[in-house]
Parts: structure tokens; C-alpha cells; sequence
């Protein structure tokens, strides 16, 4: 039973207009900056110092732009209810807990937090929950969200997304599957190459790399490549590992075909050329976007998304090179 805090009544302190966080989303949005992983936490602004504050705290790493659409999104959402949001960041489980007590010490009115590792939060989301502050969770926890005692969750099955890349290969005739995780122990990429094992009749093999360092990721799997020229198809685990993949395919003179999980702007044009087979869309703006405005109408009308007990899915939906042109517009913007 969820047992999260009982939502205070509308608050005449709300405000409507958020001119700073809107101007920043019409510049593209504030540029996460920081000391090594640990991005600092921005904020944007909306309704200045009146209207609801909300931290949103992932596990993203330092340059990764899946993290910048979920922020965008956040940032748009904050925006429209007029909300003070904090964005921080750190891709060390530790860091990322230290930045949710942080948001307590901070007293915000909500939390939205990622649970790529949900032994580690599990202790920092109890504080939060104790000092009467909602926690939703987005992305990564899909397994975890309940048992933890959050409002919500916002993101795909990854289990379910790993199947249907699992059928997608057997559709594509692959035979022999290598997938890709690039950080050991995050709960959200072993369910996805799990689910792809579960349902791929060929033969799936897991690779593990640091994905903290690309030049590392590229040598690896070009060498497992020239190692093994059997492996047909490659499964990576975000859009910028998935295009280091492409090049060592290339380098290793293989035969293997490239798919993906999550895609931005220049994964969406890779598979409209052919370069990357297919990608599985979670939606990243819309994770943020749902998780802060899921936390104001709880704080101002007391909803709860999915009941509390069910997630609002975002995907996995399959972006090729039939429908690329329909999602490029959108990843233009930054926004897909």
C-alpha cells in the first residue's frame, strides 16, 4: 500500500507565468555543467520564489543528451505549473543519494528520482518519504518503485522492450546477437538484453564495457567483432554507444547490423541512412515532463498517476527507417 504523504490543499502562493524557465527552454534549455560526473544543480525557474519546488535527481552521466531531453522535458512541465525546479545529477550511486538528501535539507515540496541501482536509493528515498516530501520515480526502477513506497512511475518495462527487440531480430532473420551493456548492475539495461535472450531464437551474448569512456567501448567491440565474425547484429544500450558501434563495425570489417535502445537527434538520421537498423523509442522528454507534473497535481490536486500502484508507460515504441521521417522534426528540437 502506498503510504506517501497527504497532498496539501491549492496554495494561493502558486503562480501561473514562469518567464525565467520558459526563456530557458526557448534557448534551447540550461546546459547541465560540473566537476567530473557530478553535474551541478541547476535551476530553472518558474513562478520565482512562490510556487512549488521540485528536485529532479538522476543517475545521468556528464555529456550523455539522453539526460538533456529528459531535463527539457522536466524544465517544460516546471514551466507550465509555475514550478521552482532544481536539476542534479551524479552517475555514482553515492553522489546521486547524497543529492536526494540534499533536496530534503533543501525542503522541496517533491522529488522525482531515477532508480538505475535501487539498493542505494532505497535508504535516501526512506528519509525523503519520512520528512512528508512525495518521491515519483522515472526511467529506471520499474521493479523497485513499489516496494520503495513511491507516488508513481514514469518510464518503460524494460523487460517488455527487450522482447520486442527479441522478436524484431527473429523478424529480421539475425542469428547470432551481441548486446552491449555499458554500466555493470544497472537494473534497466541487464532486463533489456534479458528480455531480448528471452525471446530472440538465436543466439544472444552479453558484452560488458565502461561506458565512461568511448575510445574504450569502440576497442572492445571492435575486437569482439573480429573475434567472432558469426555475430549478425548488435544491440547497443543509448544513442551515442550505439553509433561508436556502427564505426566499429566498420573497423572490424564485420557483416553485423546495428540496433539500439533510446535514440536522439543524430541516432534518428543514422537510421533514416540505413546505418542503424532500428532503435526503441522510451521517450525520454516525456519521462521528465509526466514525473514533475505528476508531483504538482498530486501537491495542488491530489491525483495520482496510475493509482499508485500501476506505471504510466512511455514506450518502448520501434523507430525505423519506414517512420524515422516522423520522429526527425521532433528530434530536431531536441525534444525527442
Amino acid at each position: 500500500m502506498n503510504t506517501a504523504p497527504p497532498p496539501p490543499a491549492p496554495s494561493a502562493r502558486l503562480r501561473v507565468t514562469a518567464l525565467t524557465a520558459a526563456v530557458c527552454l526557448l534557448l534551447a534549455g540550461c546546459s547541465a555543467t560540473g566537476d567530473g560526473e557530478k553535474r551541478a544543480a541547476d535551476t530553472a525557474r518558474g513562478g520565482g520564489t512562490h510556487g512549488l519546488k521540485v528536485a529532479l535527481v538522476t543517475h545521468g552521466g556528464q555529456g550523455d543528451a539522453f539526460w538533456d531531453l529528459v531535463r527539457k522535458g522536466a524544465e517544460a512541465a516546471a514551466a507550465k505549473d509555475g514550478i521552482d525546479l532544481t536539476y542534479a545529477s551524479d552517475s555514482d550511486t553515492a553522489g546521486q543519494a547524497e543529492l536526494v538528501r540534499d533536496a530534503i535539507g533543501d525542503r522541496v515540496d517533491g522529488i522525482a528520482v531515477t532508480l538505475a541501482k535501487p539498493a542505494a536509493m532505497k535508504k535516501p528515498v526512506a528519509d525523503a518519504r519520512a520528512a512528508g516530501i512525495p518521491v515519483v520515480g522515472l526511467n529506471s526502477g520499474m521493479d523497485a518503485w513499489r516496494s520503495q513506497g513511491l507516488l508513481g512511475y514514469f518510464g518503460q518495462d524494460e523487460s517488455v522492450a527487450g522482447r520486442t527487440v527479441g522478436d524484431r531480430l527473429d523478424a529480421l532473420r539475425a542469428e547470432h546477437a551481441l548486446c552491449v551493456i555499458h554500466e555493470r548492475g544497472n537494473v534497466a539495461l541487464e532486463a533489456r538484453c534479458a528480455g531480448v535472450k528471452k525471446t530472440f531464437g538465436g543466439l544472444t551474448e552479453m558484452l560488458y564495457v565502461e561506458g565512461t569512456d568511448m575510445d574504450a567501448v569502440g576497442a572492445a567491440l571492435t575486437a569482439r567483432l573480429r573475434q567472432d565474425t558469426s555475430i549478425d547484429e548488435v544491440v547497443m544500450n543509448g544513442a551515442r554507444y550505439a553509433l561508436t558501434a556502427v564505426e566499429s563495425v566498420r573497423a572490424a570489417g564485420s557483416r553485423a547490423q546495428v540496433a539500439t535502445f533510446d535514440l536522439d537527434e543524430r541516432l534518428v538520421a543514422a537510421v533514416e541512412r540505413g546505418d542503424v537498423q532500428f532503435a526503441v523509442d522510451q521517450q525520454p522528454y516525456l519521462q521528465g515532463y509526466l514525473a514533475v507534473d505528476a508531483l504538482w497535481l498530486y501537491r495542488t490536486n491530489g491525483n495520482v498517476s496510475g493509482g499508485g500502484t500501476e506505471p504510466v508507460l512511455t514506450g518502448p515504441a520501434l523507430v525505423t527507417k519506414a517512420n524515422a521521417d516522423a520522429v526527425a522534426r521532433f528530434a530536431a528540437n531536441g525534444t525527442r
